[in-house]
């Protein structure tokens, strides 16, 4: 094995999958309720994404979720002012101001309700709403599972923590969600414009079905980015001509995919603009997720009755877990810690230093499709605040390294494999070439 091979960061691959993304499912024979035309599914699958308007009826559907992130805030309130963090609550103040004025005394509130959120049903509603799952349907066929991330965005004004750069979302997955569609419904809780940071996507960015490279981390934050020329060069886009602003008003949304490179732009208005986006894949395909828990069956051809459990589904915590596993901070449960990090942050190159990155702690996972194969992919990180050195190897029964490697056992690579991590000069050095394809 040549040394002179350069390694390759985990989420890095050459292997391309354009017809997920590009071709279009069968469609619906039945006409359904909020079914989109067929030229919304047509420009869906050529240019990677959609906006619908007036889809939902807000006094029923979306003012119930803006209820619910009062009470969200409210309990923050009463968190931070019970354990003396603020001296006001800013009772007086509306939804759409009072995080800032929280956020202005006590700097990272935006980050802990990010952090600390829990699905409320009003919530729930709007990701298995029937005439959202007939959109669901046109999109990725008659059986769909929500699928395990969804985030409400926090997006104070002028505030960099939640300023998200350019990226695909699969870029914060793990690689086997490269190859099947994972389709977002970005939902906005008032009238998303330039001002207040909607969104802006890169038409065409997904027809070669790429993932290109990211990087990690920006500025202060936890977010990969994509790089304008890194996308140009890989996903055969021309910024000029394919970007795309997005406004969305209050009661429509914005849809795209896990590749569909996107960002929001900073908000420069005096409202905090509130959204959430949901997620959606079959659930015949794999989560994607780092076996951090599994989806929530939604719709099913062979089932027409299925209802989503969402009791199953909330009672496995996927961000308390992926900071266990990932976080390198003794006490990972402090109620107001605003360190955010997990295991995106180890697929990438770190070229900017910061708390999250330095929080990370890698998490050794041995599995493989194949079962009867011999082959064991191990990623190896070091990350520490002055450096970060990374090291991939593929270890195979040719190699006297795994002939060590193939007699320990699957727990003990989990368990113990971090604490006997080598060198980077120890390690031989090659490209990284995901066994599970």
């Amino acid at each position: 094995m040549s040394d002179e091979i350069k390694a390759r960061f985990p989420g890095e691959v050459d292997e391309v999958h354009p017809a997920p993304f590009i071709t279009i499912p069968p469609q619906p024979t039945e006409k359904k309720p909020g079914q989109l035309t067929e030229a919304q599914v047509t420009q869906f699958f050529q240019e990677g994404y959609v906006a619908v308007n007036d889809f939902f009826d807000t006094k029923t559907e979306l003012d119930p979720c803006r209820d619910a992130i009062s009470v969200m805030v409210d309990q923050l309130a009463d968190k931070l002012y019970d354990a003396g963090k603020i001296e006001d609550k800013y009772e007086d103040y509306g939804l759409f101001q009072r995080l800032t004025q929280l956020e202005k005394e006590h700097a990272g509130s935006n980050i802990l309700l990010f952090k600390s959120q829990k699905m409320p049903k009003a919530f729930c509603d709007v990701w298995s709403n029937d005439r959202m799952l007939n959109v669901m349907e046109q999109l990725l066929g008659p059986d769909i599972a929500g699928h395990p991330v969804w985030n409400l965005r926090t997006k104070t004004p002028k505030s960099d923590a939640v300023s998200i750069p350019w990226h695909q979302d699969s870029a914060y997955f793990s690689n086997e969600s490269y190859d099947h569609m994972i389709v977002t419904a970005w939902v906005p809780f008032l009238d998303a414009i330039p001002g207040n940071g909607c969104m802006q996507v890169v038409k065409n960015g997904h027809r070669k079905g790429k993932v290109a490279n990211h990087t990690c981390c920006r500025g202060p934050t936890w977010y990969v980015m994509l790089e304008e020329e890194e996308m140009e060069k890989s996903l055969d886009v021309d910024m000029k001509k394919d970007l795309e602003t997005c406004p969305i008003d209050y009661g429509g949304f914005l849809l795209f995919h896990n590749l569909t490179p996107h960002r929001s732009l900073e908000n420069m208005s005096n409202d905090i603009r509130w959204s959430c986006d949901f997620r959606w894949q079959s659930p015949s395909e794999h989560w994607g997720f780092y076996g951090l828990g599994e989806g929530v069956p939604m719709r099913s051809a062979k089932d027409p009755s299925m209802k989503a459990d969402f009791e199953k589904f909330f009672s496995f915590d996927r961000k308390e877990q992926w900071q266990k596993r990932y976080y390198r901070q003794e006490d990972a449960n402090d109620p107001f810690d605003t360190t955010i990090t997990g295991p995106w942050i180890g697929r990438w190159e770190i070229v900017n230093h910061n708390k999250h990155t330095e929080a990370f702690k890698p998490f050794i996972v041995t599995t493989s499709r194949r079962t009867t194969s011999y082959i064991y992919d191990i990623v190896v990180y070091t990350v520490s605040k002055n450096h970060s050195a990374y090291s991939a190897c593929t270890v195979c029964d040719t190699s006297s390294y795994t002939t060590i490697l193939l007699l320990l056992s699957h727990h003990f690579l989990s368990t113990y494999l971090p604490e006997l991590l080598l060198p980077r000069a120890s390690m031989p050095q090659t490209k990284w070439r995901p066994r599970w394809r």
